[in-house]
């Protein structure tokens, strides 16, 4: 039996083998020039050989003050281009699809890593080899309290920072990357524009709605005179800003229709970052999270600006998946903590799923070895633990490794 979630989906003309998204997820591990490592390459690699249909890398900043910390990844220089490369030849080797997430923290930029605190860098930090930098934003208002207050941009920064987006998809099409994110979410810089909680201007970038999207749309129209025409470009959103006076569905699903109108193939659906350190801020006062509850924000952009959604937040089994995904109200579903839990949540859930609950659509150098295990479990006849084809027959093999 065929399930919606292991099915393929064709955005453009990449088609990606199945629904299962590794969400970009920042992991604090690269040079302080922005450079990828080995580490990274372990990192994603691990997911696409455990069936995750497309893998992200961690949003790649597209200028250096644009990073949260120092060890953010980076795509402003063409260096940073091979280890990348290293990177999305080996996904696509385990026949899964390289992705790329680009962005710029704008107000969130220059902190401690999550782990540290979270907190603006400080002359303490500076005595460890760690000083604070400049950061910019939509307006002169800190990202949450506490917080540095960052420069305003000018029209002409914008524009500059508009080309460095253009800039940053090319490099990532040159490391052969195939679907590109845009990380417009969180109070990220873009995110800063666009809501009004955030944008206090009085220029073409601020103000009216219209004003407020002029940013993302200028930056979707300069990826895509860089980004091929083949290759699909998604924008993670934060759907709703979750304050009053904030962002509201309504105004993301106008957003989503302009962005599909510049050749933006699908959501990426998240909330929440405006006033916080991060997107689970403004929930914390509310009812905690519970699986899935970002869905309804999924399925009310895909069925509003009728385009492909993905759904992130909580998702955590494979039936609720196959669910979200038969019911209509995402065509992708990522997942990050969960990934980082469970490596191979794609092999488990293809087993899940499938009758029979078989190894049969892990990859042989694997399912071969749990097949047996399975067989040594339930039977206690020994000519039922032996392997190949002549099994029956043959004599019991004796294996080196357990």
């Amino acid at each position: 039996m065929t399930n919606k979630l292991l099915s393929s989906l064709k955005l453009r003309d990449v088609e990606l083998p199945n629904r299962i998204v590794v969400s970009p997820m920042q992991m604090y591990m690269a040079k302080e020039n922005g450079e990828c490592t080995d580490w990274h390459l372990v990192h994603l690699g691990k997911f696409a050989t455990g069936n995750f249909g497309t893998v992200f890398t961690e949003v790649l900043c597209v200028e250096s003050r644009g990073r949260s910390t120092y060890s953010d990844a980076g795509i402003w220089s063409d260096t940073h281009i091979p280890m990348l490369k290293k990177i999305a030849s080996f996904i696509h080797s385990q026949g899964s699809i390289p992705a790329a997430q680009i962005g710029h923290c704008g107000p969130k930029s220059c902190r401690q890593r999550p782990y540290d605190g979270l907190q603006p860098l400080s002359s303490k930090d500076a005595e460890n080899g760690e000083p604070p930098w400049e950061i910019v934003s939509c307006s002169a208002e800190p990202a949450a309290p506490g917080y540095a207050t960052p420069h305003s941009l000018t029209e002409n920064e914008v524009k500059e920072l508009v080309l460095a987006f253009g800039e940053a998809a090319r490099r990532c099409d040159e490391a052969g990357f195939q679907v590109l994110d845009v990380h417009a979410a969180h109070g990220y810089l873009i995110h800063s524009f666009l809501s009004p909680i955030s944008n206090s201007r009085n220029d073409m970038y601020g103000g009216s709605r219209e004003n407020r999207m002029r940013f993302a749309l200028e930056i979707a129209d300069a990826l895509r005179e860089n980004w091929p025409a083949s290759k699909p470009i998604l924008f993670r959103l934060s759907c709703i800003d979750r304050f009053e006076g904030g962002l509201e569905i309504e105004d993301t699903i106008e957003l989503a229709k302009e962005l599909k109108n510049r050749g933006v193939d699908a959501i990426d659906c998240s909330s929440g970052g405006i006033k916080g350190p991060n997107s689970l801020f403004s929930l914390a006062t509310k009812s905690p999270p519970t699986p899935g509850f970002q869905v309804p924000l999924s399925e009310a952009v895909r069925l509003g600006a009728k385009m492909p959604t993905m759904a992130v937040g909580m998702i955590m089994d494979p039936p609720h998946a196959e669910q979200i995904i038969s019911d209509g109200q995402a065509d992708l579903i990522a997942l990050g903590r969960e990934a980082l839990f469970n490596p191979h949540w794609g092999l488990h859930a293809a087993r899940l799923l499938n009758e029979g609950q078989t190894f049969d659509d892990w990859p042989p150098n694997m399912g071969w070895w749990l097949e047996v295990r399975q067989r040594m479990l339930s039977s206690t006849d020994p000519k039922d633990w032996r392997i190949g084809p002549a099994a029956a027959n043959a004599p019991l093999q004796s294996n080196e490794s357990h």
